[in-house]
């Protein structure tokens, strides 16, 4: 259940920050509504998730898959640059959260 409560908590703050983007600087009340809306309620599932996990696991795998899938969403949806560099990147920030899990194993 602690990782059901990880992956919402993901979901919910790559939706925020999505909507950050869509508010235009919080000009459009929709999206600015939504960055709070689904910021505090990713608190709350991480919140969750951390009662029976790591915390800097949690973290990790928090802001490391939000970071990976945020950045698609900019390439694919938003048109923002697409280099190896941020591939590269990307792929770094993944293999580190990998290793903090591993290194979390019994």
């Amino acid at each position: 259940m602690p990782w059901l409560y990880l992956i919402v908590a993901i979901a919910l703050e790559v939706a925020g920050t999505t909507c950050m983007k869509l508010s235009n600087g919080f000009q459009r009340i929709l999206p600015s509504v939504g960055v709070g809306v689904f910021y505090l309620a990713s608190m709350g599932a991480m919140i969750m998730a951390v009662k029976s996990l790591e915390i800097g696991v949690v973290y990790a795998i928090w802001s490391g898959v939000g970071t990976a899938v945020i950045t698609t969403i900019g390439i694919i949806y938003f048109g923002e640059s697409f280099s190896l560099i941020k591939v590269g990147s990307i792929a770094l920030i993944i293999l580190g959260v990998v290793g903090l899990q591993l290194s979390n194993a019994h």
